[in-house]
């Protein structure tokens, strides 16, 4: 598997250069393909963050047209979840995994979304979790920065540690990649539904260093530019997220980039901590520390 990185012009150890007129621009690390409408290193970049479009996967609404036509004429938000829910299970056939003959293939069934989402909010460096940020690098082409350890470039260790759980992960269930594409087109609906024309909302994530993320510039004296990883969790609570770490990102994050918020989804799943995954890049941030 191979992979090309975008660089604009001679960049610094930080990816930063002066170009022409003495705009600052700025190396992502991401792909140059998708399957998404922009191109990876726009939706990586600063300025998309603050500046933000919707993002399609390519071809998910067109061909769950119907159950999206459903939805848009219901009112409650507990019934959008349930159809959601019985869509799924239908769409996969989640609910006929005791009818398999073969243990892989009940297990293939039975390890739904539902299973992926429990397993990044235990462990973000589980199997499920690099089939999550297998899912963003290869829909929106941002490549994950950590995995067990810091990742510098698809050549090294951690990359290939990265790889090989990823491919245990996605080989557990049957199309979760494709579960993951509805879920993403679902949350965006509601987003778009429950809070029309709001592009950006203020999350936080707890952290104790910065081993996960790299300081990309500081441009002041508690603000700074950091490429977080490709998946990353935050809460809306300031206060939740001081049992992760002695520091709080505050970050405005657009809302094309959340692919799970548990308000948008009632249930068990992730709902204790009030939890939004998070697609990364680089972004503005505020470094709190009460």
């Amino acid at each position: 598997m191979f992979f090309t990185f975008f660089f604009v012009g001679n960049t610094d150890k930080n990816g930063y250069n002066n170009v022409a007129k003495g705009e600052l621009t700025v190396r992502t690390s991401a792909s140059t393909i998708n399957l998404c409408n922009l191109p990876p290193w726009v939706i990586a970049s600063p300025h998309f963050n603050g500046n933000p479009q919707p993002i399609e996967i390519q071809g998910v609404r067109r061909a769950h047209r119907f159950f999206f036509s459903k939805v848009a004429k219901m009112d409650s938000i507990d019934d959008r979840a349930r159809a959601f829910r019985d869509y799924m299970d239908v769409a996969f056939q989640l609910h006929q995994w005791q009818q398999q003959e073969s243990p892989l293939s009940r297990k293939s069934l039975r390890n739904s979304y539902v299973r992926y989402l429990r397993g990044w909010m235990f462990d973000a460096d589980s199997v499920e979790g690099a089939a999550l940020k297998g899912w963003v690098e290869s829909r929106i082409g941002i490549p994950p920065t950590f995995h067990k350890g810091p990742i510098e470039d698809v050549h090294s260790e951690a990359y290939a540690t990265y790889l090989a759980d990823r491919m245990r992960g996605t080989a557990r269930t049957s199309a979760i990649n494709a579960q993951f594409d509805l879920l993403y087109e679902f949350i965006q609906s509601e987003l778009r539904r429950r809070e029309p024309g709001t592009l950006l909302h203020t999350l936080y994530r707890g952290v104790h260093d910065f081993e996960e993320h790299r300081i990309l510039q500081r441009t002041g004296r508690r603000t700074c530019l950091v490429r977080l990883n490709n998946l990353n969790s935050f809460t809306t609570d300031f206060e939740r997220a001081f049992e992760f770490g002695t520091k709080i990102l505050e970050v405005r994050i657009p809302y094309c980039k959340i692919l799970f918020r548990a308000d948008l989804l009632p249930g068990p799943i992730l709902k204790g901590e009030e939890e939004a995954m998070v697609i990364g890049g680089d972004f503005d941030v505020v470094v709190r520390t009460h």
